[in-house]
């Protein structure tokens, strides 16, 4: 058995990852606000020992609600829930720098910690979509270099507050009579160009030492930030090839900052339909294709391009001349994927819409259990990937269907794990537990 091992996380969307998928025969939209269901769904990833179940989020309603369910529940809160549920699995939710303050985003994250005994992932986004700031009371959308500016600086005054007690803080002494030793503490006293923030946190040490840190995005800034700070990195990639430049230009930023690049996990996204035959798995995959609603599938693909393609044919070859090479308006970690789509297979405007349908740019593969392994496998071993996001297209059976099918092929080549070896999420992917910046320091008592 190698010693390098597949990290795998069920990427939960309420209802999957095809834009259709609630419009499936089996679908369950009406659970899609019952704790239960995601419930149900950790603890099936839990049965064949998943790293983590993960939430994306974003603080705007879409603009597309009419044709899908595309709500979220505050996904915090929602971990919570799940972990009174668990005992082992991961749990990971996004939550924005640009529309939190660093004090009570630390003290969600710590709570949770606590209550899942050291089980919680921050996936750590700016923001992309404008509409967001009129419900925080700004009148524009900060810029993409500003919100990662503000980034930074959110990053440093979290992780300073999930340090500010040290572990042997809390004495728990009812003899003596103390119950926390204020030496170990520690103010923050942080004042910067966003945020000034005393501190200390009003949450002990957590049991991973801080949660950890995972981050989204593919743009230079997003790549810069992952090397500094990501622990786990959720990208997507259309090529082996794409996939390889974009792993070793993480590990060498992150190495050239002093970290060690086996600390960094990278997870590409992957949609698989699967089948007993490439022909039966490539006709489910149509059966979804066939209820995507256009209407829909472009006010998506305007938001990955910041082009509307509304009244153009369908089915006229797709018009990559609208297209500006560097678009403002466009999802930045998107944008170049999709362009290497249109560049790559030349499709029409409904073939990129069916292309994009499965998982909004992440890879789709309709094949046997077999051929969804041998994709895995490759990308592990050719260095393009320390594991995946799973994304079924539909949910449960989506998911029922790899975990099913496609675990135990993995299982027998040797690439992940019969049982949990350990119970945090650090533990899961193989990462240090730091310390507190503040364990070294002399003491001082706080104030």
């Amino acid at each position: 058995m190698p010693t390098r091992q597949l990290s795998l996380n069920l990427f939960i969307y309420p209802d999957g990852h095809h834009e259709a998928a609630w419009r499936y025969p089996s679908a369950e939209i009406a659970r899609l606000t019952d704790v239960s269901w995601f419930q149900r769904l950790a603890q099936q990833a839990e049965q064949v020992a998943f790293d983590a179940v993960f939430f994306a989020d974003g603080p705007v309603l879409a603009e597309n609600i009419e044709y899908a369910p595309r709500f979220r529940l505050e996904p915090i809160t929602l971990l919570a829930g799940i972990a009174a549920a668990t005992s082992r699995i991961g749990l990971i939710a996004t939550a924005s720098t640009t529309y939190h303050q660093p004090y009570n985003l630390a003290r969600l994250f710590a709570s949770v910690d606590h209550q899942s005994r050291g089980r919680v992932g921050w996936n750590i986004v700016t923001t992309t979509n404008d509409a967001a700031a009129f419900n925080f009371g700004l009148d524009a959308h900060p810029s993409h270099a500003e919100r990662y500016a503000r980034a930074q600086e959110f990053l440093e005054v979290v992780t300073g507050l999930w340090d500010s007690w040290e572990d042997d803080a809390v004495l728990a002494d009812p003899v003596g009579g103390r119950y926390a030793d204020p030496a170990k503490i520690h103010r923050l006293d942080h004042e910067g160009r966003y945020f000034t923030v005393r501190g200390p946190l009003n949450v002990p040490r957590v049991p991973q030492g801080r949660p950890v840190y995972v981050q989204a995005g593919s743009s230079e800034d997003g790549r810069g930030f992952a090397a500094r700070w990501a622990e786990a990195i959720f990208t997507a990639h259309q090529t082996l090839p794409s996939a390889q430049e974009f792993y070793c230009d993480i590990k060498s930023r992150a190495l050239g900052l002093g970290r060690r690049p086996e600390h960094i996990r990278v997870l590409p996204g992957l949609s698989p339909f699967i089948g007993g035959t490439e022909a039966e798995a490539k006709r489910l995959q149509a059966e979804f294709n066939d209820l995507i609603q256009p209407g829909y599938s472009l006010q998506q693909l305007r938001q990955m391009l910041g082009v509307d393609f509304t009244g153009h044919d369908l089915d006229a070859p797709f018009p990559r001349h609208l297209i500006a090479p560097d678009n403002s308006r466009a999802v930045a970690s998107r944008f170049q994927v999709v362009l290497d789509i249109v560049d790559r297979e030349k499709p029409t405007l409904r073939g990129l819409l069916h292309r994009l349908a499965g998982a909004r740019g992440h890879f789709v593969l309709a094949g046997t259990p077999e051929q969804v392994a041998d994709h895995i496998e490759t990308w592990f071993t050719q260095a393009a990937a320390d594991g995946f996001n799973i994304m079924p297209p539909w949910l449960p059976g989506g998911f029922e269907a790899f975990a099913d099918q496609v675990v135990p092929l993995l299982r027998r080549r040797g690439l992940f794990r019969e049982e949990y070896a350990r119970s945090t999420l650090r533990d899961h992917y193989g990462l240090p537990r730091p310390e507190s910046r503040f364990a070294a320091l002399p003491q001082r008592r706080a104030s």
